[in-house]
């Protein structure tokens, strides 16, 4: 049997994965307001399991558990809003965190669905954070 030619440069492959062992190992984003970005991400991030587990000045870090991969740093001045995909365990969390994100006062930039787009399984759900950025959970397994 011949083997699959190889997904083009830039599409997710056609089977439903799992990512384990990520390339990217943390991410910062810049807020505006430290106090009230730092309040959203707790309440949004906790249907994927993150938590707050560090704190310095005005920069904080969230993970699950007990590493921090997403950080925030306080920077008053203006900047440009980013993208951060964050893995969730399924399709019932990614739900969870689209409504807890809208309740700590985020955005919708896409309710939860499938993204056949993307690959037959991409289920994802996006939301504005209180200084723009594009924050999405995504889930890559069928059901």
């Amino acid at each position: 049997m011949a083997a699959e030619p190889p997904a083009p440069s830039g599409t997710f492959p056609a089977r439903p994965v799992r990512y384990h062992g990520a390339m990217i190992d943390h991410v910062s984003l810049p807020v505006r307001d430290y106090a009230k970005s730092k309040a959203f991400y707790q309440r949004a991030l906790a249907p994927l399991g993150y938590e707050l587990l560090m704190e310095f000045g005005s920069s904080c870090g969230f993970g699950a558990g007990g590493k921090p991969d997403l950080w925030l740093n306080g920077e008053p001045k203006g900047h440009a809003p980013i993208h951060v995909a964050l893995q969730a365990a399924n399709r019932k969390a990614v739900d969870a965190f689209y409504t807890a994100a809208l309740v700590a006062g985020a955005v919708d930039n896409g309710k939860p669905g499938l993204r056949k787009d993307y690959h037959p399984t991409y289920y994802g759900a996006f939301v504005l954070d209180p200084d723009g950025h594009n924050l999405e959970a995504v889930c890559h397994l069928p059901e």
